[in-house]
């Protein structure tokens, strides 16, 4: 039997940011048949989407849901992806906290993607895409790192005082990508998909 290749841009685990009792707002059907939603975002690479809960669940805010291949306990499907634009306002809200949490969670990625960044082209430098990281602060990281990589988010602040809160600033740029689908350069993200059809 075959089985089809999974995408490794698939994601397998999502954060729920909010939950819509009544589906989305700009669905046109009458309430009554309209199925609650949830917005989520994906734990990999930071999908944003909507999913479909099974009946008579109600994931919690903030809940890690499995929504991978097999069977799903609390999703009953994956309804579409969905632009930053389309979040609702809770989700809006929710979304730099859920965001952080997710760094702290994979933190290890996140210190590496500090100890390995490195020039984009001559002039751009991969930490330079970080909100509030310039030239100075950049040079502080490469210098600091070149005496022993950084092993987590915590030293890596506390060698670079300047650097405040590593994984906001982070999620900040991860927040930055999301907002813009022709971003030129994604560090954690991926792009949306050209055509409406999933």
């Amino acid at each position: 039997m075959m089985t089809r290749g999974k995408s490794p841009d698939r994601e397998d685990y999502a954060w729920v940011i909010d939950y819509l009792p009544y589906g989305s707002s700009v669905d046109s059907k009458p309430s009554y048949q309209k199925k609650p939603l949830l917005q989520a975002v994906g734990e990999k690479h930071f999908v944003l989407m909507e999913l479909v809960p099974k009946e008579n669940t109600v994931p919690q805010i903030q809940s890690r849901v499995y929504i991978g291949e097999g069977d799903r306990d609390v999703i009953d499907h994956v309804k579409h992806r969905i632009g930053f634009n389309e979040l609702s306002h809770g989700s809006q809200l929710e979304l730099p906290y859920m965001l952080e949490k997710i760094v702290l969670l994979d933190e290890q990625r996140f210190v590496d993607f500090f100890n390995d960044a490195h020039p984009i082209t001559n002039r751009l430098h991969m930490l330079e895409l970080l909100p509030g990281i310039g030239k100075k602060l950049m040079w502080a990281i490469i210098d600091e790192r070149k005496k022993g990589t950084f092993t987590s988010l915590k030293e890596l602040h506390g060698r670079i005082g300047s650097l405040h809160s590593p994984e906001k600033i982070v999620s900040n740029r991860i927040i930055d990508e999301l907002k813009d689908d022709n971003i030129k350069y994604r560090l954690f993200t991926i792009p949306p998909r050209r055509s409406k059809q999933e």
